[in-house]
């Protein structure tokens, strides 16, 4: 049965079970349910000073009073009513109001105050009362037992003085007597709340006296100061010093705060960075990280007042780094402040060099901090150098004497395999070290040659040489180590000169035997470098050939040829990178050595074709048939030593043949014809102007995480955001969670991480399935051939296509299209009519189709895997290339592929740890989980759910529309059972459910409203559906039956990538209303066109 209406809510006083149900229906956003009742924030603000309710009730009142604020607060009388029932509570005794209520409604009535009155315009008694019982509840110093109560009026008129700076300008003399009188705990706050009121009198510039008390501080009225009207500097500087003797009481995040307020105050009044100093520079030697970072922002900001103190703050941060018992995360931060330090007062290098024996990692560090350690050694010897070009040899330290000590805790490294982390570590030191002392930026004065002159520079090319001579499985990594520095542009001269001392000290060095091919990879970029002259490396080749044939025998297996076809691989490389004068007299000694002895015969014969092409095409067209060969070939230059197998011999190119009206001969065309056949799609892509993604293309984005270090390259922006600015940036509310939001957000995470990020891994396929066939008569016209035969010879007389290729392509979102392969199609026979084979698309009857065995012989199933960005419309275009029978190679372009909105539709994924059993009730609640995340008032907010691979995140941002339907209840099953069937998941309606149960087609969702006698018929009869026709129905004379309700279908479409499309189909006698829900708003444009030509046509 349908769901009966909720009776109107009563007039009297809710109970806490009413209170309950319409704090729920707010957060549902369904509260016109409640609009009967008397005005509610009477009843609210009464229910709090209720005794019968519960504290958690009336907290969760409050806090529900602040969600829905704007809602409840469009007058001055309302924040009157709210301020005079806080004063009502805060003056209540403790047995009738607990402090935690009053604190809660404190704290809510000043964030109601501050966010209405931003749309209310009027006058500004309410807010003088909202101070003035805030003051009345702070002036009570020394008052144990309402101290935290106090606390809590401090930060709110702390808020209010944020909001309004110099609202309490007229009072801050109080304020300060009120400071100096408070011994509790709650000194803090009343300390902050006279700091803010003191930075804003300093910022604004108010002429105000900060000793006179005359103005009474209650009753309260807003001041009436003139901004830019002078300070008052004598009576300022003696609050401020009054403010530094105080800093002991503070807790550390207090501190921060202060800090943050203090140090515009000392700037704008010309203070002394001595007092500051003398003050706070002792937190340095704290064991809390806070302090710390208080006094390192102090230094940043006077530097000339700490000006011979830089050792003792290096010693005090490498002190702090060293203390096993701190957390890692202190440690490192230690360290990164170190770092920073340095760098901030790189010209006093003495004291960085005076402890930069202390820098070394101990044994026993974590490998993070061994990192970051190197990363201070390597810091150390730019400080060298920038004293030797000073002129200043005293007392210097090796450099050489850095890299080596420091390598000694990474040293584990030769050992390990190549992709450890210590690996890592040690070739990010190598780097480290080696451009130390030469930045990215073109203003840098260090030239390339200081650096090849350097003992660093000289020493790491040796332990790279002795490196891949000891462990050769090292190579892959110094190859990548190589290619980081060739493709920098700063810095590609160092990759180079590595090489060249690679084939200065690393190939006569190498021992000739199987395990040579580990070094191929690093053989490989000698070979591409055009400044290494080949002779060594040739020779190299020439050995390692004359060795597999020596060792050749019946036991070796594959390995002559593997490793002789990646010998090849070098030499095809030398080819193309290098003169032929360089390479002709060694490589052609090769490669005749080759032909003649080799063992195996593949190899012979390649090496054959490269001797031959070698000695008869001239350089440059050699070296252009190569890149040629690898084009056609689809071959890539790679590292990886399995590159090397990809040598395969030229073979003559043949002419392609392009036809412009190969469309008329060769036809590729759906199997399943849309419903509407889609003549345009929105690109909303083009419509964009600026660089940033709109939110609604974004549908999936990176889940933002702590990066340890980033290399900036020259064209990189660096914003450096001051902790002042983040302290002062204002907070997001925070949003109350019910039981049922939470349920519904578990729902839809754990749904989403079941949908995969198709930006890291194979996202959802989409799969469009067509026909291939061409034309016997017009394929024979195009190229000339009589097609007059007999019937008992026309199958052999056919003509056939072989090795096709249909490349496929799209404008539309839908990543990268995969080519379709078909090895034969035989041409349709002579006598078929061509003109029966084109049936429009546009609306077409549904069930239209050949399914004789005899045509289908004649064409090819094409299957088009589509993997979606965005559920769009579009068009596929197609490129065909196949060979002929004389071996002639056609080509060109056939007619394109209209994909359409319901191409799109799949079923909702299932978790997998569903039982088949539930899967219906699973996906039932999806649906009215999706239903309500969907909906115009959300619950879910702004969450964001995460998707599978753990990368990538998605938001849900739902759009409502509706459409009405003038279809007969007959008919829009029929087209609902023959199309959208498989995405039902919920049939409700007595009369609906016994319309459709018969048929059968409808089967796995939930029966709501069932009757027990449908629910227990068994489906055997899967006939066509049978309702009983009534001609006075169509008479007009049931007039009743009209507006009946049979129920209501819940249709639940998955649109790749992550995207859903609802419907709520209410289905009607003579019309269907259909409320359309989806997360994706652009699909609305082609939904209603689909939803016609469906029902409609």
């Amino acid at each position: 049965m349908a769901e009966k209406a909720a009776s109107p809510p009563p007039s009297k006083p809710l109970t806490t079970q009413e209170w309950e149900t319409l704090i729920d229906d707010f957060q549902n956003g369904v509260d016109h349910k409640w609009n009967s009742l008397d005005p509610l924030l009477d009843l609210l603000l009464s229910s709090l000073l209720r005794k019968d309710f519960p504290l958690s009730l009336k907290l969760q009142l409050l806090v529900f009073l602040e969600e829905f604020s704007l809602s409840f607060f469009s007058t001055q009388h309302q924040l009157h009513r709210l301020v005079d029932a806080l004063k009502t509570l805060v003056h209540a005794p403790p047995d009738a109001a607990p402090a935690a209520l009053k604190d809660q409604f404190m704290v809510s009535a000043t964030s109601i105050l501050i966010c209405a009155s931003e749309k209310i315009e009027g006058e500004a008694q309410t807010e003088n009362n909202m101070v003035e019982l805030l003051l009345t509840v702070i002036n009570r110093p020394n008052f144990g037992s309402d101290r935290h109560t106090r606390i809590i009026a401090c930060e709110c008129l702390r808020e209010l003085e944020r909001w309004k700076p110099g609202l309490l300008s007229d009072v801050v003399g109080h304020l300060w007597s009120l400071c100096q009188n408070e011994r509790t705990h709650a000194s803090q706050s009343y300390l902050l709340l006279f700091t803010s009121v003191i930075h804003s009198i300093v910022t604004r510039k108010l002429g105000v006296s900060i000793l006179n008390t005359s103005v009474p501080m209650v009753p309260f009225n807003a001041p009436h100061c003139v901004a830019d009207s002078g300070l008052n500097l004598k009576e300022l500087r003696r609050a401020l010093a009054f403010l530094l003797e105080w800093p002991q009481v503070m807790t550390p995040c207090g501190m921060m705060e202060f800090l943050s307020l203090i140090i515009p105050v000392a700037v704008a009044l010309e203070l002394q960075p001595s007092m500051l100093k003398v003050q706070l520079f002792g937190m340095i030697h704290s064991f809390d990280p806070i302090l710390c970072h208080v006094v390192l922002s102090m230094y940043l900001r006077f530097v000339d007042a700490f000006d011979g103190q830089e050792g003792e703050v290096s010693r005090r941060l490498l002190l702090i780094s060293r203390e096993s018992h701190h957390y890692l995360v202190f440690r490192l931060l230690a360290l990164h402040w170190l770092l920073g330090f340095n760098r901030l007062v790189f010209e006093k290098t003495k004291p960085t060099l005076e402890l930069c024996s202390t820098f070394y990692p101990a044994l026993f560090d974590p490998l993070a901090l061994k990192a970051l350690k190197l990363d201070l050694l390597a810091f150390c010897t730019v400080c060298v150098c920038a004293l030797r070009l000073k002129g200043d040899f005293d007392e210097l330290v090796d450099p050489v004497k850095l890299f080596e000590g420091g390598l000694v805790c990474v040293s584990s490294f030769k050992w390990l395999p190549p992709g450890s982390t210590e690996t890592a570590v040690a070739f990010r030191t190598f780097h480290k070290f080696l451009i130390a002392s030469s930045s990215h930026s073109d203003n840098d004065p260090s030239t390339t040659r200081i650096l090849l002159d350097s003992m660093i520079f000289r020493t790491l090319q040796g332990l790279l040489v002795n490196m891949m001579l000891e462990g050769r499985r090292l190579v892959p990594i110094v190859v990548t180590f190589v290619d980081r520095l060739l493709s920098c542009q700063k810095h590609s001269w160092l990759g180079e000169c590595l090489l060249q001392k690679f084939d200065e000290h690393l190939l006569p060095k190498v021992r000739m035997d199987y395990k040579l091919v580990n070094c191929f990879p690093i053989f490989n970029r000698i070979a591409e470098n055009q400044t290494i002259p080949p002779l060594g490396l040739l020779e190299l080749l020439t050995n390692f050939m004359i060795f597999l044939v020596e060792k050749h025998g019946h036991d070796t297996g594959m390995k002559s040829w593997s490793q002789g076809s990646r010998a090849l691989g070098i030499c095809r490389t030398m080819l193309t990178h290098h003169h032929s004068s360089r390479l002709f007299l060694r490589l052609s000694r090769l490669l005749a050595f080759t032909c003649l002895y080799f063992p195996d015969l593949e190899v012979r014969d390649n090496s054959r074709i490269y001797l031959r092409m070698l000695v008869c095409i001239p350089g440059k067209k050699l070296r252009d048939i190569l890149n040629l060969g690898d084009m056609i070939l689809g071959t890539s230059p790679s590292s990886h030593p399995a590159s090397f197998f990809n040598v395969q011999s030229p073979r003559p190119s043949q002419k392609f043949k392009t036809f412009k009206n190969l469309s008329s001969c060769i036809h590729l065309e759906r199997l399943v014809p849309l419903l509407v056949k889609q003549f345009w799609y929105m690109s909303l892509s083009n419509l964009v102007v600026s660089n940033s993604k709109p939110a609604y293309l974004e549908s999936i984005r990176d889940h933002r995480v702590p990066v340890e270090e980033k290399e900036f390259s020259d064209s990189s922006n660096t914003q450096i955001i001051p902790e002042t600015g983040r302290i002062n940036q204002p907070q997001e509310p925070l949003r109350v969670m019910d039981s049922k939001v939470a349920e519904i957000l578990n729902t839809l995470r754990k749904y989403f991480s079941c949908i995969p990020d198709f930006r890291y891994m194979p996202g959802l396929k989409v799969r469009i399935s067509c026909s291939l066939r061409f034309e016997s008569n017009t394929f024979n016209r195009m190229f000339g051939i009589d097609n007059i035969t007999t019937s008992l010879e026309e199958i052999d007389a056919l003509p056939a296509i072989y090795a096709t290729v249909l490349k496929l392509s799209s404008s539309a979102p839908y990543g990268s299209i995969p080519s379709y392969h078909i090895p034969f199609l035989l041409g349709e026979p002579y006598n078929k009519d061509p003109a029966s084979q084109n049936v429009s698309l546009s609306i077409v009857p549904v069930g239209v189709g050949n399914d004789s065995r005899e045509e289908e012989k004649y064409r090819a199933t094409v299957v088009i895997d589509l993997e979606p960005r965005e559920p769009t419309p579009g068009i596929i275009d197609v490129h065909i290339e196949t060979n002929a029978e004389n071996g002639q190679i056609i080509q060109g372009q056939l007619q394109g592929i209209t994909v359409g909105i319901e191409d799109m539709f799949l079923k909702a994924i299932v978790p997998s740890d569903i039982p088949e059993d539930e899967i219906p009730r699973y996906n039932f609640d999806l649906f009215n989980t999706l239903w309500e995340a969907c909906g115009s008032s959300s619950s879910t907010g702004r969450e964001t759910f995460q998707l599978k691979g753990g990368k990538g995140i998605a938001a849900i941002s739902g759009t409502q529309s509706v459409k009405l339907l003038d279809i007969p209840a007959t008919s829009l099953i029929q087209a609902t059972e023959r199309h959208l069937a498989h995405f039902v998941v919920g049939v409700s309606g007595e009369p609906l459910i016994d319309a459709i149960w018969e048929g059968g087609i409808i089967q796995n969702v939930i029966w709501e409203d069932a009757s027990p006698d449908a629910t227990s018929v068994t489906n055997h009869d899967t006939g066509p559906l049978r309702l009983t026709y009534n001609e006075e129905y169509e008479k007009g004379a049931i007039s009743n039956s009209r507006k009946r309700n049979l129920g209501c279908f819940l249709v639940l479409i998955f649109l790749p990538p992550r995207f859903h499309l609802l419907f709520q189909m209410e289905v009607g006698d003579v019309s269907t209303l259909v409320r359309i829900r989806t997360d994706h708003w652009p699909s609305l444009a082609y939904i209603d066109d689909y939803l016609e030509a469906l029902y409609l046509s």
